[in-house]
């Protein structure tokens, strides 16, 4: 029976352990993306990790509306993250980057006022901290063209290959959260009529062009995907979601893909909505990472069951460095500052000590 702490084949990779560390978004990267010193000391400090999946990393300019988010579009980007993945191999850790479009969430005073692209003309609930401002609204998004969408697969396949030849060990395809390939998958927010909407296999159709140009770019064994079926961000929803998704999965086996990597919370009480992570393991024939509000206890029970092969801890990690020590010798954790997440600087971000050094 396997553990947090049995080895994982992942791809051609041999994880010395089931603890991942999930993608976070910290805000380190400096207003040109590229990515710092400081980021390299922070992924190199959680190398204990069986695998790192760092942050969300715009693959193009047109894609990246987060502040002091990092991208993957340029030289110089690659070069930083050529740094944090030698300072990750020189602690003997493994390391994936997530490749990420924001689409409808990208406010215009990111890209010199242009336009943010998605799959429909929407506007997205919400707000996001621009360049210009703090709480700025999102504003309208216009459909992407099928010539613009064949560019924006590209870039993904540009964006890993930059991955690649910086030395990292994968990628992840962010398709979660509401973000550009999310937005094709959702009915609420995909209303083309054309071959990328209308059906689920025809939503689905931007995403499996996305991976199916990464695998062929870089191969699939060093490729995994992020999905979060039940996820309602920006107020993107579907009205078939368990179909969706059901598909979606049953779509992905065709690519023998490093992993699936599920993000789902437990439903609260009086959620009407389903628990499709079970669902979602009976349907995928390949290793499924799951992820949302797990500890330690519910991570076992969760490989015992069957129900995943392997768990990402996200804010967990970001006070606890050791945390693989820390489950492993049942060292209470750390608690994270969250008005530090995303602000400048090594406070909040490289200070936590590990346990040895705390008492």
């Amino acid at each position: 029976m396997s553990t947090l702490f049995t080895p994982l084949e992942l791809g051609q990779l041999l994880l010395k352990n089931r603890i991942i560390m999930a993608p976070l978004t910290r805000g380190r990267a400096g207003a040109d993306g590229v990515p710092s010193e400081l980021m390299a000391q922070y992924y190199s400090q959680r190398a204990t990790a069986g695998l790192i999946i760092a942050e969300a990393t715009a693959v193009s300019a047109d894609g990246r509306g987060w502040l002091n988010s990092p991208g993957l579009y340029t030289t110089q980007q690659q070069q930083g993250w050529q740094k944090i993945a030698q300072a990750v191999h020189r602690n003997e850790g493994k390391i994936f980057v997530q490749l990420w479009h924001m689409g409808a969430t990208v406010h215009p005073d990111f890209v010199q006022g242009q336009q943010a692209v998605s799959a429909s003309n929407i506007t997205l609930n919400g707000t996001l901290a621009t360049p210009l401002g703090r709480d700025k609204k999102f504003e309208a998004a216009r459909a992407l063209t099928p010539t613009e969408i064949t560019l924006q697969v590209q870039n993904f396949v540009s964006a890993a290959r930059r991955a690649i030849d910086a030395g990292l060990d994968g990628v992840e395809i962010h398709a979660a959260n509401g973000f550009l390939i999310d937005q094709f998958t959702r009915d609420s927010s995909n209303q083309r009529t054309d071959e990328y909407g209308g059906s689920i296999h025809k939503r689905l159709r931007f995403m499996r062009e996305v991976v199916a140009g990464v695998c062929k770019e870089i191969g699939s064994h060093k490729v995994g995907i992020r999905l979060s079926p039940t996820n309602n961000t920006w107020g993107i929803s579907d009205s078939q979601y368990s179909q969706t998704f059901t598909t979606a999965v049953n779509q992905l086996n065709e690519f023998n893909l490093a992993y699936v990597h599920v993000l789902e919370p437990l439903p609260s009480d009086g959620s009407n909505m389903q628990y499709l992570t079970p669902l979602l393991r009976k349907n995928y024939n390949g290793l499924l990472l799951a992820n949302a509000g797990y500890n330690q206890q519910r991570a076992s029970d969760a490989l015992k069951q069957g129900l995943a092969d392997a768990v990402s801890f996200g804010l967990p990690f970001i006070a606890n460095p050791d945390l693989v020590a820390r489950f492993k010798n049942n060292v209470s954790l750390s608690d994270a500052d969250s008005t530090r997440f995303y602000t400048p600087g090594p406070q909040g971000y490289v200070d936590y000590l590990p346990a040895k050094e705390t008492g």
